[in-house]
């Protein structure tokens, strides 16, 4: 159930970006990037990922909590790369942001097998504080949509 197409960056250049790793590190690959507006990253998800075994037994599905953390790791990937593209100072090389979930809906699970495509676009910016349209998908559709806000 494969959704990926050959990575514009990987994991080598997520985690100069952002200062998450494993198993709190959840994007694999950023596949599309237009700097300073949208970002589409994947995750690839195993049976043993380490929320699986718990969340839940016998039919494990990703907690909408770490989606929504999936989600803001590529809201952080859109303004990392967005600032190294346009040679910002080194002090923002690495990712020091906190996040309010303002709104998301979860409309179904992901699974283990699965690759979530996780899209964000950046909405508005408020001085340090910046406002996402996000999404999530695996190759059945549409999983979770909302608005995030990252700020500094």
């Amino acid at each position: 159930m494969q959704m990926s197409v050959k990575p514009l960056y990987d994991i080598s250049v997520i985690e100069k970006i952002l200062p998450h790793r494993s198993p709190f590190l959840f994007v694999d690959r950023v596949i599309d990037l237009d700097v300073g507006r949208n970002i589409i990253t994947e995750k690839d998800l195993f049976i043993d990922d380490c929320y699986f075994p718990g969340h839940f037994p016998g039919n494990p599905v990703m907690p909408g909590i770490i989606v929504s953390e999936a989600l803001a790791q590529t809201c952080g990937l859109l303004l990392g790369l967005t600032w190294r593209e346009k040679g910002s100072p080194a002090d923002r090389d690495k990712m020091d942001l906190f996040l309010a979930n303002v709104n998301m809906k979860f409309t179904s699970p992901a699974k283990p097998g699965d690759t979530l495509r996780l899209q964000a676009s950046l909405k508005k910016e408020y001085g340090g504080l910046f406002l996402f349209d996000v999404a999530a998908y695996v190759l059945s559709g549409l999983i979770a949509k909302g608005t995030l806000a990252l700020g500094e």
